[in-house]
């Protein structure tokens, strides 16, 4: 075991235990330092794995608000994991992309038997601000992810909103490359906007079949079109 995965292993160890919890302060360098006989820059080196990972955020300086503090950003650390794999081609696209069906899928059927009005109503404001006329591709795809995530995030279970974030952000950049080779890309705004609806329209009247019917047809003929491979 290499010496900051000792750092590593004792914070999973203290938290698996209850010793620390979420909210709470690691200790500082110098005592975990010398708690596992190990170096400070070795501590530095294991904080700064588990800030990407999304599991504590740190602040310099010597307020209160100063050193690591344990949060809960599982998305964070699967989005950064994902892309980074998918940018080295390790994880082919397509691979990502039937992830999402099956996430997907499952969350449009949660999503319609769950009869959340709030969650619903945003998912149809993002859906009002992506019909706004003259929007940038760019910005239709961000307004186009968050539509998606906040259906999925109906279903109450984090760890998939976890994995719904972090399969978005590693697409995005193939996502956003493919909007750029469609050579008509109002016709195809025009469609997925349709999509959208439909999609929508079967979530709120639970037609779970019809609303994961919709989202996986959605889905692939984007990816299709586009030409993301």
């Amino acid at each position: 075991m290499r010496t900051h995965e000792r750092v590593l292993a004792r914070i999973e160890a203290d938290l698996t235990a209850g010793r620390l919890a979420l909210g709470d302060r690691l200790p500082g360098e110098r005592v975990l330092a010398e708690q596992l006989g190990v170096s400070r820059p070795s501590v530095r080196e294991a904080v700064r794995v588990l800030e990407a990972m999304g599991v504590v955020r740190t602040a310099t300086g010597s307020g209160p608000d100063a050193g690591a503090v344990l949060i809960a950003d599982a998305a964070t650390g699967l989005g950064a994991a994902l892309r980074l794999h998918v940018a080295t081609s390790g994880l082919p696209v397509r691979d990502v992309v039937e992830l999402r069906l099956l996430v997907e899928g499952w969350g449009m059927r949660m999503a319609a038997a769950s009869g959340d009005a709030a969650a619903l109503d945003r998912a149809a404001a993002l859906l009002d601000a992506m019909d706004a006329p003259g929007l940038e591709p760019d910005r239709f795809l961000e307004l186009d992810a968050a539509f998606h995530e906040a259906l999925v995030g109906t279903a109450g279970n984090v760890l998939v909103t976890a994995v719904m974030t972090g399969v978005r952000g590693a697409v995005l950049a193939y996502v956003r490359a493919g909007a750029r080779t469609v050579a008509d890309w109002d016709a195809m705004a025009a469609r997925l906007r349709t999509e959208h609806r439909e999609i929508l329209g079967a979530v709120q009247e639970g037609r779970a079949d019809e609303a994961e019917r919709a989202v996986r047809a959605h889905i692939e003929g984007y990816y299709r079109d586009a030409g993301v491979h």
